[in-house]
């Protein structure tokens, strides 16, 4: 470990190497370029995190092309595969509190919460896909004729990763575990919001016993490090996760250099549905669950809030309520229910919205205003009045910010929960189970929830239709990302 930083006199956060991870040595930058990561409560500098470019991608493609073709990770048993993926989990779960701390530093998310959600998240990750590891197989199938013919799911090879800062450690096991699983050497591009917990998970790997080049960890910037990642030529699939917009510039890239295959996990504007038959104070909790969790920051959050209209006013008013009574503040502190957003940028373009729906006409039913005078706190926000037309309704927001909208009835929810251009996450609540599967089955989204928001588990598939992305994570979806089905057949 390279040295501690104190969050309080109680409380320090042992920092992991700031270097780059390449064919299981930590290096410096080609060009000897350092990048700040910075505290989102303070606003102030956590360390200098090594660069990567486009001399570091390439360096790191050899590595891995190197393990993939020569080293011993394809040759080794599946079962061993696994066990060093079961390894990590395990390592990673004794250094839960660490890492967890490591996350509310460089994010800003409450530590209990990332203890909570994604240390526990990213653990099972590893584990399930560690017990797939040697159960990926194909199909015998009888064909016309005097032959043997079957098939085998071999690994693509190469693997670029690109993950986001919203859930910097779940998303690096989303992206690993099943590329590990099925045999493929990676490298992976964490956000430079925050690198620290993928290198601390990076000299977990080591320690875990990982052969030389199959992971290799490259932090730095999207326009540099990310682009030589989607264009280069070596590299055989590129996985990302992030906004809409770079997803378009990863497919065109990957398209123009060697037609590299993509999965995308992109943005998202979910309706969540509330009917009036349901129970008030339980639908408007599991609402402010689906939004303002991780500060609104998650693709799948249930910012477009449809509610019956002959429920909309008793639910904007204890809306209200509840979201006055949030807890904001210290990510360290036990009690707090919401941290800062992740750094200046993000703060500015959340309250360019709220000004944006200010001016569209939507009722600023509470919140929208900055707190204190350093970090990026910002009080949770509802809007009500709201309009499918105006941007807070239209565009993904990524923070702590409710719009609240009315409705009538059945079709007419549904049309308008279709009416954009995302399509991951949707959720209804009712007790009337007509409602719930004409809406489940009306809505095009990836995952749709029945009065509950949220519930994510590793076993069950997670992606988006229309511009919400393309291909799917985690269960044993998850799995045919990453693998190529090759048929055999042999004369008898």
């Amino acid at each position: 470990m390279a040295s501690t930083v104190a969050v309080h006199d109680e409380i320090k956060v042992a920092l992991p190497q700031l270097k780059l991870l390449i064919n299981n040595r930590w290096v410096a930058s080609a060009s000897g370029k350092t990048f700040a990561t910075i505290n989102p409560s303070t606003g102030e500098e956590i360390c200098q995190v090594a660069e990567a470019d486009a001399m570091d991608v390439d360096l790191a493609v050899q590595a891995a092309r190197q393990a993939f073709e020569h080293g011993p990770w394809r040759k080794m048993p599946a079962s061993e595969r696994g066990r060093l993926l079961l390894r990590l989990a395990d390592l990673i779960e004794s250094h839960g509190n660490e890492l967890a701390r490591l996350e509310a530093l460089d994010n800003g998310k409450p530590v209990s919460v990332a203890t909570a959600v994604d240390v526990a998240r990213t653990v099972a990750c590893y584990r399930y896909f560690g017990g797939w590891a040697d159960k990926i197989h194909g199909k015998t199938i009888p064909i016309d004729g005097d032959y043997l013919c079957y098939t085998r799911h071999e690994p693509v090879g190469v693997v670029g990763q690109i993950i986001p800062w919203n859930f910097p450690m779940l998303m690096m096991a989303w992206k690993l575990a099943p590329a590990l699983a099925t045999g493929n050497t990676i490298l992976l591009k964490p956000a430079e919001q925050t690198p620290l917990s993928a290198l601390r998970i990076g000299e977990l790997i080591l320690e875990a016993g990982f052969p030389e080049g199959v992971v290799n960890l490259l932090p730095g910037f999207g326009p540099t490090a990310g682009a030589a990642i989607a264009r280069h030529m070596d590299i055989d699939k590129v996985a990302f996760t992030g906004s809409t917009e770079v997803g378009h510039l990863i497919m065109e890239a990957s398209a123009k250099s060697n037609l590299k295959p993509v999965t995308l996990e992109l943005g998202g504007k979910s309706p969540n549905i509330i009917f009036a038959d349901v129970d008030l104070d339980e639908a408007v909790e599991g609402a402010h669950r689906g939004l303002f969790s991780n500060q609104g920051q998650s693709c799948c959050a249930g910012s477009r809030v449809f509610v019956e209209e002959t429920m909309y006013e008793q639910f904007v008013e204890k809306s209200i309520v509840r979201a006055r009574s949030r807890v904001v503040g210290d990510p360290f502190d036990p009690r707090t229910e919401l941290g800062p957003l992740v750094d200046q940028s993000q703060f500015d373009t959340v309250m360019r919205y709220v000004e944006s729906g200010r001016k569209e006409g939507a009722t600023l039913a509470c919140g929208g205003e900055r707190i204190g005078s350093f970090g990026y706190f910002m009080q949770p926000t509802v809007f009500a009045d709201v309009q499918d037309t105006m941007r807070i309704a239209a565009e993904e927001i990524f923070g702590p910010v409710m719009s609240i909208i009315s409705f009538k009835n059945v079709d007419e929810v549904i049309a308008r929960a279709n009416h954009t251009k995302y399509g991951l996450a949707a959720a209804v609540w009712t007790r009337d189970i007509k409602k719930a599967l004409a809406v489940s089955n009306g809505v095009r989204a990836g995952t749709v929830w029945v009065n509950c928001y949220n519930v994510m588990d590793t076993r069950a598939p997670f992606g988006g239709f229309k511009q919400s992305g393309i291909g799917r994570e985690l269960g044993e979806y998850g799995l045919q990302q990453y693998t190529q089905v090759k048929s055999v057949i042999a004369k008898l």
